[in-house]
């Protein structure tokens, strides 16, 4: 008689499908996106991300405290300050809304990992993330000022710094500049891979960073590129990468994989906000079960290779966990 092969058997109750689960998704992992603004007292809901805010730094300080409580011990911080010009001069100002804020946290909080986004496109007038002159944005002379404030990140007491720019040489011009000033043992985050997608439309309302002309297409990735993709992430690990990002994440499984296949580094990806707003969307339409997609989603950035996830469910989905 020949056997038939029955899968179904472990697959019987919630406690055997537990028991050989392949991918396990943890809170540790998660690094839980927060923007913050000047002021007292805000918490200013995102309209295009329903249950994000903008917050001031005492409302930031007992979001982290909520993470804390679910076991999400990580976070990546975007600053929005009042005043923005040319250079984006307050990404890299000592009293800065990011530096304040990185302070703010750490003197509460010592466990939990403060990452420290570097780019200039929150800070400038234009929107672009560089120095723009005639209509482009200047690779070299921005690498200067992506290296001060990295430096006053690091200042300031940030754990990790993740140069997100997609300039050429970033990395190295960060990490060069953080070893002249002393901050050798802080690690880089680097956005390695990332992609001039459609998916971060409600980011640049959250951020106040939507360009003022143009796009960013000349220095983010086209989404049509596999190949460029571990070219980048190469280069990136050639110039002192601790960390590879692939940004956004489930629209590139693939890349997510190939990164994780070809190179020892942790990979980190990031779901942004246009995948988390068609997730509420749908969900606030009653057309789908948020909490069972918001795991199937996560769990599938994570089966592709992401050690890391950066997410705006990141609390979210550690309190279901």
């Amino acid at each position: 008689m020949e056997l038939i092969q029955r899968p179904r058997r472990l697959r019987k109750t919630e406690s055997l499908r537990a028991l050989v689960k392949e991918t396990r998704l943890t809170p540790e992992s998660f690094v839980y996106p927060l923007f913050v603004c000047e002021g007292d007292g805000i918490r200013r809901e995102i309209t295009s991300m329903p249950g994000c805010y903008n917050l001031s730094i005492d409302q930031l300080v007992r979001e982290v405290e909520t993470g804390r409580k679910v076991g999400v011990r990580s976070i990546v911080l975007f600053g929005i300050p009042d005043h923005k010009d040319a250079t984006g001069s307050q990404a890299f100002a000592e009293d800065g809304i990011t530096q304040r804020a990185i302070r703010a946290i750490k003197r509460e909080f010592k466990d939990v990992v403060v990452i420290a986004d570097n780019c200039l496109c929150e800070y400038t007038d234009h929107g672009h993330c560089g120095i723009v002159e005639r209509g482009d944005v200047l690779n070299d002379p921005t690498l200067d000022l992506l290296a001060q404030t990295a430096v006053s990140q690091a200042e300031a007491g940030a754990d990790i710094i993740a140069p997100s720019n997609m300039m050429d040489g970033f990395v190295a011009a960060i990490r060069s500049a953080l070893d002249r000033s002393g901050f050798d043992q802080i690690p880089i985050m680097s956005y390695a891979v990332k992609y001039a997608s459609a998916f971060y439309g409600p980011f640049r309302e959250a951020a106040q960073s939507a360009p003022q002309f143009g796009d960013r297409r000349s220095y983010q990735m086209d989404p049509a590129n596999g190949r460029e993709a571990l070219r980048e992430a190469a280069l990136d690990v050639e110039q002192g990468a601790d960390i590879l990002m692939v940004k956004p994440a489930l629209p590139y499984l693939d890349i997510i994989s190939a990164v994780k296949e070809r190179f020892d580094l942790p990979v980190a990806a990031y779901q942004v906000s246009g995948e988390y707003a068609m997730i509420k969307a749908a969900a606030l339409q009653g057309w789908v079960d948020e909490r069972r997609i918001v795991t199937e989603s996560l769990t599938a950035i994570k089966r592709a290779g992401a050690d890391i996830i950066l997410t705006y469910f990141a609390v979210q989905c550690a309190a279901l966990l």
